[in-house]
C-alpha cells in the first residue's frame, strides 16, 4: 500500500496512451503513483516531468515494495512479457488492451498469476462508463426483453492520419481486432454475457500503407495483418450479433452498436467512450427516445477507472470487473476472427466468464472511494 493506505501504482510505458492514465488517476483517492518507467529512459524523464513524478528504470519500479500494481501500459507485443515480469515480482497487473497478441499468451499470463495468488485486469474499462452501464441496467431490468440480434460497427480509414508513429498498428499484433476489438466485444459481454461462436471473414487491401501524421509523413508502412474484418457473434444467451471493424473506411453513417430485443431496440454509444446517448425505441414509435441517467464516469475520459476498481477490489476482498478473465474471453473472440476467416468455418469459445458486476454496487456517494 502507498502512503495513507492508498495503493501504490507503477506505470510501465510512457508512449501516447499513459498521458489519458495519468490524467484520470487524479480523480481516484485509492490511487498514488509512485514512478513511471520506460524502456527508452528518456522517455520516462519526459512523463515525469511533464506530471511532477518520478521517474525510475524499470527493474527499479519492479523492485520498489510501494508498488503494489503495475499497470504496463506498453505496445501490445510487449504485454505479456512485461506482465510476466510485474508478477515474477510479486505485483498485481493491470494492462491496456488487448491482454496479449494470442490466446495462448493470454492464457501464460493469466495461469501465473493464479500460481502466484495475484490478480490481472485489464483495459478497456470504458464499459464502466456511465452510458455502457446504463444500457447495462435496461437489459437487466427487462425493459429491452430478449436480445434477438445487433450490430457492433467500427471503421475508419486508419490511425496513420494522427498517430506520430502508427506502424505498430498494422504489425502483427495490430490490426483493427485486437486495436478496436477490444471496447466493442468487451462491452458486448458486458450487456449479453458470454460469446459461444464465432463466423467471420477478412481482408487486407493494401500491403503498405503511407503515413499521413507528423513527425513520419510520407515514409511507408508494412501492412501484416487483416485492416477490414466482418465477422458474427453468436452469444450463449441465443443474440446474434453483425461485427465489422476496418481501418479501411474513408467515411461512414453507421452507429456503434444497435441492440433489437424482444420489447425495444436500443442504441448504445461509442464503447470506446464512457458517456453518450442511450437510446430507446419500441415497435409503436416512429422516433428514439434519450434514456435519462444520473450515472457517475460519463462526462470525460476516465480511464484507470479500471485500475481504481481493481485497487479498491484488493483492499476489499472482492473481484475487479475488468478482469484477466473477461479479457481472455475477449482475446479468445479475437483470435476466432483470423481463424474462422483463415478457415471457413464456425469457431466455438470455451472459456468461461461471468459478466462483471454493475458498477453501482461499489459506488459510495456517487463515485469510487
Amino acid at each position: 500500500m502507498g502512503a495513507d493506505g492508498r495503493v501504490g501504482i507503477g506505470i510501465i510505458g510512457c508512449g501516447n496512451i499513459s498521458s489519458q492514465y495519468l490524467k484520470a488517476m487524479r480523480d481516484f483517492p485509492v490511487l498514488e503513483i509512485i514512478a513511471v518507467a520506460d524502456m527508452k529512459p528518456e522517455v520516462a524523464q519526459r512523463k515525469a516531468t511533464e506530471f511532477g513524478l518520478a521517474a525510475v528504470a524499470v527493474d527499479d519500479l519492479l523492485a520498489d515494495p510501494r508498488v503494489e500494481i503495475v499497470v504496463n501500459l506498453t505496445i501490445p507485443r510487449a504485454h505479456v512479457e512485461v506482465g510476466l515480469k510485474a508478477l515474477a515480482a510479486g505485483k498485481h497487473v493491470y494492462g491496456e488492451k488487448p491482454l496479449g497478441i494470442n490466446f495462448a499468451d493470454g492464457k501464460r499470463l493469466l495461469e501465473a498469476a493464479r500460481d502466484r495468488g495475484l490478480r490481472v485486469g485489464s483495459a478497456p474499462d470504458t464499459f464502466l462508463g456511465g452510458a455502457h452501464q446504463q444500457a447495462r441496467a435496461l437489459i437487466d431490468s427487462g425493459a429491452v426483453g430478449d436480445i434477438v440480434g445487433g450490430t457492433a460497427f467500427f471503421a475508419c480509414p486508419g490511425h496513420e492520419r494522427w498517430h506520430p508513429d502508427p506502424a505498430f498498428y498494422y504489425d502483427v499484433g495490430g490490426g483493427p481486432v485486437l486495436d478496436m476489438g477490444p471496447y466493442y466485444i468487451t462491452d458486448l459481454v458486458n450487456l449479453l454475457g458470454p460469446v459461444e461462436s464465432v463466423m467471420a471473414m477478412s481482408a487486407t487491401p493494401q500491403t503498405e500503407r503511407p503515413i499521413y501524421s507528423e513527425p513520419k509523413k510520407g515514409q511507408m508502412m508494412p501492412v501484416k495483418v487483416s485492416t477490414h474484418v466482418a465477422g458474427v457473434l453468436r452469444f450463449r444467451s441465443g443474440a446474434i450479433i453483425q461485427v465489422t471493424l476496418s481501418f479501411d473506411v474513408p467515411g461512414h453513417a453507421h452507429l456503434p452498436f444497435e441492440l433489437y430485443g424482444s420489447r425495444l431496440s436500443l442504441l448504445v454509444p461509442d464503447p470506446n467512450m464512457f458517456g453518450g446517448e442511450v437510446k430507446t425505441r419500441p415497435a409503436t414509435e416512429k422516433e428514439w427516445t434519450v434514456s435519462p441517467y444520473d450515472l457517475p464516469y460519463a462526462d470525460a475520459n476516465y480511464r484507470s477507472l479500471g485500475v481504481a476498481d481493481m485497487a479498491l477490489a484488493i483492499r476489499e476482498g472482492r473481484p475487479h470487473r475488468a478482469s484477466g478473465d473477461l479479457a481472455l474471453h475477449v482475446l479468445e473472440v479475437m483470435e476466432a476472427f483470423e481463424t474462422a476467416s483463415r478457415e471457413g468455418r464456425p469457431v466455438a469459445i470455451g472459456t468461461p466468464v461471468q459478466r462483471p458486476e454493475p458498477l453501482a454496487s461499489s459506488i459510495r456517494d456517487g463515485r469510487l472511494s
